[in-house]
């Protein structure tokens, strides 16, 4: 995160603000194929500052149209055709392989500063726009900046290194997919698989995103090939929407600026190269720092709880350990008995046995 002054103003697209920017401008076709795009700067103004959920339940035709949206004219419309819009893009996106992952991610809950309990967060259809034009902007940034012959940082999701622990949850579940890894196979198992059980399938989400592997950052050079992202489905993708939140989208947007401006590219190869290993490694860095902070505050959550038991699933298993996380209060802890034969999508019942709030440990054995 950029310093506060820039962070959260002189970068954040405040209410009646105008702010410098970069536009992603996209024509979708009516089957949500892109027609065209265009990468320029702008100023542009906030008009209207919405929540997530509200908005939502007003597309989702479950609540009132929220007012800061009626005091401007034609949002309403506006909103309604980003909805559409957003949607047809996912359809596109899911029928060329792009993964049907649903998780639960949970944030602990404070009454009167006391932590009462972790909640899971939803996505909704608001979340649904933000989150699909992000995909389709990231796609047109990355293909304007191979379009300009220079080296740029991508995203990319490489195919599972354990694709045959996949087929074997799959296979457990009815489904045969190829010996080979195929994300349209998997989707369509996912699809079905969430249709058959939807109240589980946040947790067999879970185990193939695990079995998928982390993110990381690689550099693309001209006329070579990326990786791609395999749960997304797509060849050229980055990160570049957040530049005051990740310093990888604050690299990529420098790029844009500097080959869109016509000058030499800011970066050499072997920096950028540099740069997306140091990325990566901060931002594991990072998520270590962030599961710590959870796991403690679920240890302290579950402090009182010594000796009840709890249904689970498996989310890791290795020689450095095997991880299960427990339906509800949903939070994971390490198997310190009964965990040999179990794997990862594996169903459990479990006894909590031990927690430690400073090192945020919480050890269960397993029962029955």
């Amino acid at each position: 995160m950029l310093p506060e002054r820039l962070s959260t103003d002189l970068t954040s697209l405040n209410l009646d603000s105008d702010r410098l920017a970069i536009v992603i401008e996209l024509v979708v076709a009516g089957d949500g194929s892109l027609a065209s795009s265009d990468v320029y700067p702008a100023t542009v103004r906030n008009r209207a500052k919405l929540a997530y959920n509200s908005v939502a339940a007003w597309l989702e035709e479950k609540g009132p149209m929220p007012e800061a949206i009626g005091k401007v004219p034609g949002l309403d419309q506006n909103l309604r055709l980003q909805d559409g819009v957003a949607q047809k893009l996912k359809e596109l996106r899911h029928s060329h392989g792009a993964l049907s992952l649903e998780t639960i991610e949970a944030r602990p809950v404070f009454e009167n500063g006391i932590l009462k309990d972790f909640e899971a967060e939803v996505m909704n259809r608001a979340k649904d726009i933000i989150q699909d034009f992000m995909i389709a902007a990231n796609g047109v940034t990355s293909r304007f900046l191979a379009s300009k012959n220079i080296s740029s940082l991508r995203r990319v999701v490489r195919t599972p290194k354990r694709w045959d622990r996949i087929v074997a949850i799959a296979a457990e579940k009815g489904t045969k997919l190829p010996v080979e890894p195929d994300a349209k196979a998997l989707e369509q198992f996912l699809v079905s698989a969430r249709a058959a059980d939807p109240l589980r399938f946040p947790d067999l989400s879970l185990s193939i995103i695990k079995l998928m592997g982390p993110g990381e950052y690689v550099v693309e050079t001209p006329g070579t090939i990326p990786p791609g992202h395999f749960g997304l489905a797509v060849k050229d993708y980055t990160h570049s929407t957040a530049p005051n939140r990740r310093f990888p989208d604050l690299i990529t947007q420098r790029l844009v600026k500097s080959v869109a401006a016509g000058a030499l590219s800011p970066y050499k190869t072997s920096e950028l190269i540099t740069l997306a290993a140091h990325c990566t490694e901060e931002e594991d860095a990072a998520k270590k720092v962030e599961r710590q902070v959870e796991k403690s505050a679920a240890a302290m959550l579950l402090e009182p709880r010594i000796g009840e038991q709890f249904d689970g699933l498996i989310t890791g298993a290795s020689e450095k350990g095997t991880w299960v996380r427990v339906f509800k209060p949903p939070v994971e802890g390490r198997i310190v008995s009964g965990f040999e034969g179990l794997d990862v999508g594996h169903t459990v019942r479990v006894q909590l046995m031990h927690t430690d709030v400073d090192r945020g440990f919480i050890d269960f054995k397993k029962v029955g």
